[in-house]
């Protein structure tokens, strides 16, 4: 079982030294274990790896041997991924907007895996890969050369090219989070401190100060592997979790991601649980910090955070209640309460991982679950063993190496959306894409959760019987609008002739039952969960990098996918729940007015932002025939867009938007995503002028490849309004969308 150390400070000169530079350390002043560093080349053979997806579980997998990579030969999509040529044909050129469905369909399809989905990258953040790296550092475990290399190659890829250090997300400004967090990590993958970019890379830290103003879980996993000391980490006592539930900041009440982050972080913590010390440990203590190891004041640095890391800045409340639990409340902390809490946050923990097979429900919680259960259990517990093979589900490979995805991927979420990209065009039954979309139904089938989870009151969790997660049922998170989304997909398609019928009537009605769980009191929809708590509790967020962190919210996006998805039903369905439906989607749509801004806008959430937010929200005032001519509502968020489109009739929205709630223009000029979230928006709502819809869809297709893909650009996607992340099947998906709505409502007329 990994030993837990009293971490002491370490004998060093007193005098600072220049940025990026280390100091002398004596290491015969402490005991150290050796620590066997992973062995690095410059780049893995990229012939060599492929992804296997069963069931939707992905993987990726490094051939080294010659015989076995012949037997398994890389298909189209693993080339792609990899940024490898995949050598497909040029297409005619497309001069209507159905010839360029058509062509990007003829590319897209060729990237679907045998059960039925589309993959991507769900990347961006950059705080996600070392909770992996310091876990696997912490519980002694081995890291592959092939990992080691490539994820070394991405981080060096991502760092900021100005300045050498890390954001929060991957076009984010350096920060100390960031920074610090991914200079520890490439010093376990085995790159040394004295290469050019880690010490351009550690002046940089030093310019902010250092890793004593980190934020709060950057403090907590630098605790974790020793370099700082836990006086310097905000409490996070697990005993919250015994307060009862009527209480108003009772966890029950948090936000999913963050409430279980706080669970497995919260044992860690009380615990005071550090790493073994190694030689690696001692360096970190000298590169990490800009003044002498022995004379930092650890309690004394609890709340210093470098600016451009400080995005909710802590409240009053915070600081009082944290210096109380500092300062008061451990004189009388009984060990027996401390004893209570923490079996029963252990019992909670045990009861995520069964309900998600060690997979945990993101790549934040399921590193600090895994080093909970070698805590409690060992090294050679099932538990431990089950988590460390799981964390390969978040794993992915493309051209600038290896990444963590935000989640264990985008399957069911993606995989619907494609559907209706093909029904909004109108080639449903057209035999060429029958099979990819017959496929995609199995997918979508299969993917369906079918019963709630065991001690559902118990652990807290929001019922998911017939429900679909965002990625897969394995995962087992019920999300209102993946729901929305697939079973919109599922009743199309099924309702297309020539299609099978796999989902029988009573698994549509067990996805409305969860779905009408999700309305809140203001009309609008969460994603995880109805709101449990009040807004209030943001004033003890203490994950200064983020806001609206701590309760659920409405979003625009998921109510709308919510409203979309009962009103396809109740057409097909006319009978079930009727009353209880028609009510719920009045409250729906008001809430929809309620939320748009004066300047006719709604925030978004999930994508970025303005522009995102509006095509869900006009699509909801169209589904009840609230349109341009009709509605006060329709005609201001179709004004707000055409107010933005660019001259080359394009929009252009910076993630820098969801930052400062002010619509602000990316710097590279119009996007091909957001330009067809706009024209989505403006069909939507039968905005009467096509002329701005047509110059909006030249842009996509100018920009649509010869072989029928449309490349990179910038990131799509966001979380609690400062992260960002990437959705780059968005580049297929919203366009074919756009396009073909275009050819339904006007005619498939050239414009090229």
């Amino acid at each position: 079982m990994g030993a837990r150390k009293n971490v002491n400070g370490v004998n060093a000169s007193n005098s600072h030294t220049k940025l990026g530079e280390k100091r002398s350390l004596d290491s015969s002043s402490v005991e150290a274990t050796a620590y066997k560093k992973p062995r690095l080349s410059e780049r893995t053979d990229y012939t060599k790896w492929r992804l296997l997806d069963e069931r939707g579980r992905q993987t990726w997998h490094y051939l080294e041997d010659d015989e076995a990579a012949e037997k398994w030969p890389q298909s189209i999509a693993d080339k792609y991924f990899l940024g490898l040529p995949t050598n497909q044909a040029d297409l005619p050129k497309a001069k209507t907007p159905l010839d360029a469905v058509k062509n990007g369909l003829e590319f897209f399809e060729k990237l679907q895996l045998p059960p039925g989905n589309w993959a991507c990258e769900y990347g961006g953040p950059m705080f996600l890969l070392p909770g992996v790296v310091c876990t696997w550092y912490a519980t002694e475990t081995p890291i592959p050369p092939h990992i080691a290399t490539e994820m070394k190659n991405y981080l060096f890829a991502r760092a900021h090219p100005e300045d050498g250090g890390w954001g929060l997300h991957i076009e984010g400004d350096s920060t100390v989070f960031g920074t610090a967090m991914n200079y520890t990590s490439l010093r376990i993958l085995g790159v040394d401190a004295d290469e050019p970019r880690m010490i351009k890379a550690r002046g940089t830290l030093h310019k902010m100060g250092g890793a004593k103003n980190g934020p709060h879980w950057a403090k907590f996993w630098l605790s974790v592997l020793g370099v700082c000391q836990w006086d310097i980490v905000n409490p996070a006592p697990p005993e919250f979790w015994l307060l009862p539930d009527w209480v108003p900041f009772a966890p029950w009440r948090w936000w999913i991601h963050m409430r279980m982050v706080f669970l497995p972080m919260s044992l860690i913590w009380s615990k005071q649980w550090t790493a073994k010390l190694t030689p690696l440990t001692l360096d970190l203590r000298q590169e990490l910090f800009v003044e002498p190891y022995e004379t930092i004041n650890w309690g004394g640095n609890r709340n210093s955070i470098y600016v451009k890391d400080n995005y909710h800045p802590k409240s009053w409340l915070l600081n009082t209640a944290n210096w109380f639990l500092v300062n008061i409340y451990p004189n009388f902390r009984a060990k027996s309460l401390v004893r209570s809490a923490e079996d029963w946050v252990w019992e909670l923990l045990q009861m995520e991982d069964k309900n998600t097979n060690y997979g945990c429900l993101a790549p934040v919680n399921a590193p600090m679950n895994t080093l909970c259960c070698y805590i409690q259990e060992g090294p050679g517990a099932y538990s431990v063993q089950k988590h460390l093979d799981r964390l390969a589900d978040f794993f992915w490979v493309k051209d600038e190496g290896m990444l963590v995805n935000g989640t264990n991927g985008v399957q069911s979420w993606d995989t619907a959306f494609l559907v209706q990209a093909v029904m909004d065009a109108g080639l449903a039954e057209d035999p060429k894409w029958r099979p990819m979309l017959t496929k995609a139904l199995e997918f979508l089938d299969d993917q369906q959760i079918r019963e709630d989870v065991d001690d559902q009151a118990k652990c807290y969790r929001q019922q998911r019987k017939g429900a679909w997660a965002f990625s897969t049922a394995d995962q087992g998170y019920a999300v209102s609008d993946c729901i929305s989304e697939a079973l919109k997909a599922v009743i199309l398609l099924q309702r297309t002739p020539g299609y099978p019928q796999l989902l029988e009537d009573q698994r549509i009605f067990d996805a409305i039952d969860t779905l009408l769980t999700y309305q809140n009191k203001s009309g609008g929809c969460a994603s995880y969960e109805p709101t449990r708590g009040p807004e209030a509790l943001e004033m003890i967020n203490a994950a200064e990098v983020f806001g609206r962190i701590m309760i659920e919210y409405d979003y625009p996006e998921c109510t709308t996918a919510v409203v979309t998805a009962i009103s396809l039903f109740t057409k097909h369905y006319p009978d079930y729940r009727t009353a209880e439906i028609k009510a719920f989607k009045a409250r729906a749509v008001q809430y929809i007015r309620d939320a748009q801004y004066a300047d006719g806008s709604w925030y978004g959430s999930w994508g970025i932002c303005f522009t995102y937010a509006s095509m869900f929200a006009l699509e909801s005032l169209a589904s009840i025939g609230e349109l341009y001519q009709n509605s006060e509502f329709s005609q201001k968020g179709c004004d707000f867009l055409i107010k933005h489109q660019r001259a080359d009739g394009g929009w252009s929205e910076s993630y820098k938007s969801c930052e400062t709630s002010t619509y602000i223009e990316h710097p590279t000029g119009s996007q091909v995503v957001m330009t067809a979230w706009a024209c989505i928006s403006l069909l939507e709502a039968h905005y009467p002028d096509r002329a701005p819809i047509e110059k909006g869809l030249r842009l996509i297709m100018s920009r649509q490849q010869p072989n029928g893909e449309w490349l990179q650009e910038a990131i799509e996607g966001v979380f609690n309004k400062s992260c960002m992340i990437s959705y780059p099947n968005y580049k297929f998906i919203f366009p074919l969308k756009a396009l073909g709505m275009f050819a339904k409502r006007y005619g498939d007329n050239a414009l090229l």
